[in-house]
């Protein structure tokens, strides 16, 4: 369902994060978020307080697809790439995410492609067996890299079989927001599966807009509580895209 999509929609899909600690704060949440009308929720479950409990976490990922049908991502951000501490070791994590891969109605995941390769293989093969897609993410919320360094991630989530490959960094000016759009282009032309990029906090928000323009697939709007810097609110983040398709129509 969510590879259609992609194929189906020009202008990128609109995913926005839930963030509860709890079942019920999830669920008021996505109650909220849901007359906004995102294209895809994720679950960042890092924020779950009962993560180290399979059993809750399987309980809460099916009550929020009994609520939506919109297509879920399930993200437990790691600490080192800005994710909340929790009580998991890497392995915990590839082993709940392969246990969500296997008992829930969730679409995607998204692990870090700079985890254990090891780590990376048996996800792979798991999501696979079970119809998931596999985002591999990269994330640096001190600086933006040399273009060479984004490359590199980007291509090792493709190298490792990824179905999406994201790269989330911070602008310390224009310059770099410049740069990774630029960059964006480059990849999406380069590469063989859908790219998601974006410039974090105020600087970046040209990219969160009009990253579509040159090859990112998803942008990520704040429906009710931001889950990193810059995200725009959903209702705010369509009415920019509307007005720059407009706008590149015209032009």
């Amino acid at each position: 369902m969510v590879t259609e999509l992609f194929k189906d929609k020009k202008a990128p899909y609109i995913c926005t994060p839930l963030v509860g600690k709890s079942r019920e704060a999830l669920i008021h949440e996505l109650e909220m978020i849901l007359p906004k009308k995102p294209d895809i929720i994720e679950w960042r479950a890092d924020f779950y307080e009962e993560i180290a409990d399979t059993h809750s976490v399987l309980l809460t990922a099916k009550a929020i697809a009994e609520v939506t049908e919109l297509p879920f991502l399930f993200t437990i951000r790691s600490e080192k790439e800005g994710g909340e501490r929790i009580p998991l070791t890497e392995k915990g994590v590839v082993d709940l995410l392969c246990e969500i891969c296997r008992n829930s109605d969730v679409d995607l995941i998204d692990f870090e492609v700079s985890n254990e390769p090891e780590y990376i293989q048996t996800l792979r093969k798991v999501a696979t067996e079970n119809g998931k897609k596999l985002i591999l993410s990269y994330h640096n919320f001190e600086y933006t890299p040399h273009h060479t360094e984004i490359m590199k991630r980007l291509i090792m989530a493709e190298v490792y079989g990824a179905d999406f490959a994201k790269a989330a960094v911070m602008p310390k000016n224009k310059e770099d927001v410049l740069r990774l759009l630029a960059l964006t282009k480059e990849m999406d032309d380069r590469m063989q599966i859908p790219i998601i990029t974006m410039s974090m906090g105020s600087l970046g928000a040209l990219s969160r807009v009009n990253g579509w323009m040159y090859g990112s697939v998803m942008t990520f709007g704040v429906g009710g509580q931001s889950s990193a810097p810059g995200q725009i609110p959903i209702e705010k983040l369509k009415q920019l895209i509307d007005l720059s398709q407009e706008t590149l129509v015209d032009w």
